[in-house]
């Protein structure tokens, strides 16, 4: 199951959709602080302030925990500017032009001698172009989703308000563990150069700046226990105090790795608070196994997914429709872009409700699901004894080697090349089902595992010619000039098979089909009045007569690879 999920936000008023539901109760909330302080308010908790960067803000005015306000927000995400005495935080974000902004200044600048035709043309290649391209927005910031798993929010959501109380603990100190290793390990700015895309350096920063909301609820009235955590694009370089942007390359390419290592992290508080064990269960075909709460039957699970079961009819639907339109069915590229219209499709308003409203309606709903008081049931499946909980030397170095060249092996079967956060994403899979008594722990393992697997690649990436300067280096030791983690990996296996493959594309020995017989293919209708486009037809052509053993088509995704073939 996917626990963290990422999305940019854009400057300017993209923050107000956190603020639509939030209860109007007064009061600070520490992290820590129950989720029951607002039972009875209709909304969700007030944000908070979260991440070491925010001792850099306001003048030592604000400290984590400190309640978010909309001004506040507004200063920051909207404008780019410290929340407290509005002062800005390095540049101000970029303002972009419109897209008929873009398209009046390129009509603007066309040959004013150009003939009406000769302009119409022109004009309508502009507004295309320009149309395609889109808005471009500044990014404000990012805002990670950090979701507990579905048996664990179904446990939460029928239990006394003692026990509810402790589950959020869990997740909110989980969810801080997990930023705190992004500021470790992810969070970075670009300097040098023109500090953009061009930037020669990459450096370390004094921490993250974020907010974080707590939302109790799916769209479709299911218990989702989640939290939203905004992270400000504003970041304070290390090296000279000035604030930058923070690099977004690591960020995205880092949450997978980050949802595995959450879900893990989290798994562990709740074993340390309920003793409750884990296991995993089969998803279904291309899907990694969804780990549950052992006690928590999937058949609770099922009914608190009304969500899920609405895309996944909608996708279903839309599925249909395609085979019945192309003939075929959709490949995976399709299928998870049928996914997201189905998931926008079935997307209903948010409702704003109590807490004290919506646990009645979830325990009166489990209790029909399990032929008991729900309520008795997770007092039960919550008094455990607690579990031996492993320490990071209580792991063999043999096992953690062993670990390492599995973890090369799962990769291997998905990808041609990897990195680093591919490799960590995979050790927390094969040590999900371990428990650990601290994060430090887990991490310390994690990462073993992950150089472990390294060792057992095969380097791509050439290493640096010689050694930085202290100067030019990070924290942690390694050179501003080449991006964390950016190594790229593969195996002697798959250089191996990739050769066998070219071997067999310079292999002149395959069948041929006579032209005359590809040229009456390719220049008349098929059954449904359909041509070949030209570029199809030249495709079909030359691997028809090549007389190759291997012949690889390449196009993107929609562009009629699959229609030359059928």
């Amino acid at each position: 199951m996917v626990t963290v999920s990422m999305r940019v936000m854009s400057a300017g008023d993209g923050y107000k959709y956190l603020l639509r539901t939030i209860a109007a109760a007064d009061g600070d909330r520490e992290l820590s602080t129950p989720l029951t302080r607002y039972y009875a308010e209709a909304g969700t908790p007030p944000g908070q302030w979260l991440g070491s960067g925010v001792a850099s803000l306001g003048k030592g005015q604000l400290v984590v925990g400190d309640r978010v306000s909309e001004a506040q927000l507004q200063l920051l995400m909207g404008m780019g500017r410290d929340p407290i005495t509005g002062d800005p935080l390095g540049h101000a974000f970029p303002a972009y032009k419109s897209v008929p902004e873009r398209i009046e200044a390129r009509i603007a600048d066309l040959d004013p001698d150009l003939s009406p035709g000769a302009k119409g043309e022109a004009v309508a290649q502009i507004e295309a172009e320009e149309t395609e391209r889109g808005r471009r927005r500044a990014v404000a910031g990012f805002d990670f989703t950090f979701s507990i798993p579905k048996s664990a929010s179904a446990l939460w959501a029928v239990a006394d308000a003692g026990t509810q109380a402790l589950i959020g603990e869990a997740h909110h100190r989980a969810v801080a563990e997990v930023v705190a290793f992004m500021e470790r390990e992810v969070a970075a700015t670009r300097t040098g150069a023109t500090a953009g895309d061009g930037a020669v350096a990459q450096v370390d920063v004094a921490g993250l700046v974020a907010t974080a909301f707590d939302h109790f609820d799916s769209r479709a009235v299911d218990p989702h226990l989640h939290t939203h955590v905004v992270l400000s694009n504003k970041v304070q370089t290390v090296l000279d105090g000035k604030w930058r942007s923070l690099d977004g390359r690591p960020m995205h390419a880092a949450v997978v790795a980050l949802s595995e290592l959450h879900e893990a992290v989290f798994a562990d508080h709740m074993t340390r608070t309920f003793g409750v064990e884990w296991e995993a269960r089969d998803m279904g075909r291309d899907r990694n196994p969804a780990w549950a709460i052992s006690t928590v039957p999937e058949e609770l699970v099922q009914e608190f997914s009304t969500r899920a079961r609405h895309i996944d009819a909608e996708k279903d639907r839309l599925i249909a429709e395609y085979v019945a339109k192309h003939g075929r069915q959709p490949s995976t590229a399709t299928i998870i872009k049928l996914r997201a219209q189905a998931t926008l499709a079935t997307r209903p308003e948010k409702k704003v409700r109590s807490l004290a409203d919506l646990t009645a309606e979830w325990r009166t709903r489990a209790t029909g699901v399990l032929g008991q008081d729900a309520t008795d049931w997770a007092r039960a499946v919550t008094d455990n004894d607690k579990p031996l909980l492993l320490r990071a030397d209580d792991v063999p170095l043999d096992a953690i080697g062993e670990l390492g060249q599995t973890v090369v092996g799962v990769v291997g079967e998905k990808r041609s090349t990897w990195r680093r956060w591919n490799l960590m994403a995979e050790a927390s899979r094969q040590t999900m089902d371990w428990r650990f008594a601290t994060m430090q722990d887990r991490e310390a393992v994690v990462g073993m595992i992950a150089d472990a697997a390294e060792q057992a690649s095969l380097r791509l990436t050439p290493p640096d010619l010689a050694t930085s300067p202290v100067a030019f280096r990070r924290v942690d030791g390694t050179s501003v000039f080449r991006p964390k983690h950016s190594t790229v990996f593969s195996s002697e296996l798959l250089l191996t098979a990739e050769d066998r493959l070219l071997d067999r594309s310079r292999t002149m020995t395959g069948p041929a089909v006579p032209l005359a017989a590809v040229e009456k293919v390719t220049t008349k209708p098929d059954r449904e009045g359909r041509m070949l486009g030209e570029d199809q037809a030249d495709a079909l052509m030359k691997i028809a007569v090549s007389g190759r053993v291997l012949d690889v088509l390449v196009g993107p995704a929609g562009a009629g690879n699959t229609t030359c073939w059928v």
